[in-house]
C-alpha cells in the first residue's frame, strides 16, 4: 500500500496563480459533475471508451471511492487539478507497476476554459517529478493519438522521448485508435526535476506557453 497516498502537491503558474494537484473529494461532486457536463463536447472525440458499449459508468461517490482505495493501494495517483482552488481537470498516474519495472504512465484532461494557460505542462510535470522523486518509480509514458497536435507539444516541450507508434492501442471515442508513446526515465532528469526544466524553457522563450488538448494516455 502506497504511504505517500493522499498527498497535494503545488507550483505557480506563469500568471501568479497556484496549481494544485490533490485527492478527489465527495464534496467536489456538483463542480465536477457541472465541468464534465460542460465540457462533454469537447472530451469526448479524446475519450476512452469500452468495446462493444460494455461497462457501466461509476457513479461520482462510486468513482470518488474506486479512485482513493486504488492509491491507497499503489495502483493510481488519481489527482484532481484545481487552479486557485477552482477544479478544471484531473491528472491520472495509471497502470503503476513495481517490481523490476517500476513504471507508470500519465493521463490527463482540462476543461476548455482553461487550455492554453500552461495548465497541462506543468501539471503534468509536477506528476513526473512525483511519481520518480516521491514514488521513486523509474519511467512515466505519456501516449498521445498521433492526430492530438496540442499534447504532442506539450511531450515535445517537457523532454519526453518519442517512442513510436503502438497500432490499434486504445479504443477512444469507438474506434480503435493507434498512440503515440513517448517517456522519460529517471536517468533522463539526472541533476534537476521536471517542474525546473520548465520553468528554464520558459523563461528562454520569453514567457510564452502553450497548453494540452483536453485529454492524453486514456
Amino acid at each position: 500500500m502506497s504511504e505517500l497516498w493522499p498527498t497535494t502537491l503545488s507550483s505557480p503558474l506563469p500568471n501568479g496563480s497556484l496549481l494544485t494537484l490533490r485527492a478527489l473529494h465527495h464534496r467536489d461532486r456538483r463542480e465536477w459533475e457541472a465541468l464534465r457536463a460542460d465540457n462533454e463536447a469537447w472530451l469526448r472525440p479524446w475519450e476512452a471508451t469500452a468495446p462493444q458499449g460494455g461497462g457501466a459508468q461509476m457513479g461520482f461517490r462510486q468513482l470518488v471511492r474506486y479512485l482513493d482505495r486504488e492509491g491507497r493501494h499503489g495502483r493510481l495517483q488519481p489527482f484532481a487539478v484545481d487552479v486557485d482552488g477552482r477544479l478544471v481537470g484531473q491528472m491520472h498516474l495509471f497502470g503503476i507497476a513495481w517490481g523490476s519495472m517500476r513504471s507508470a504512465a500519465a493521463g490527463y484532461w482540462v476543461a476548455q476554459s482553461v487550455a492554453g494557460q500552461g495548465i497541462t505542462p506543468l501539471a503534468l510535470a509536477m506528476a513526473t517529478d512525483f511519481a520518480m522523486d516521491g514514488l521513486g518509480l523509474h519511467r512515466v509514458e505519456v501516449n498521445i493519438r498521433p492526430d492530438n497536435a496540442a499534447s504532442l507539444r506539450v511531450v515535445q516541450k517537457l523532454g519526453f522521448r518519442d517512442e513510436g507508434v503502438r497500432t490499434r492501442y486504445l479504443h477512444i471515442n469507438g474506434a480503435w485508435r493507434d498512440h503515440r508513446t513517448f517517456a522519460l526515465t529517471a536517468e533522463d532528469l539526472t541533476g534537476s526535476t521536471l517542474v525546473q526544466r520548465l520553468e528554464h524553457t520558459r523563461h528562454e522563450s520569453g514567457g510564452r506557453h502553450t497548453d494540452a488538448g483536453p485529454r492524453s494516455g486514456g
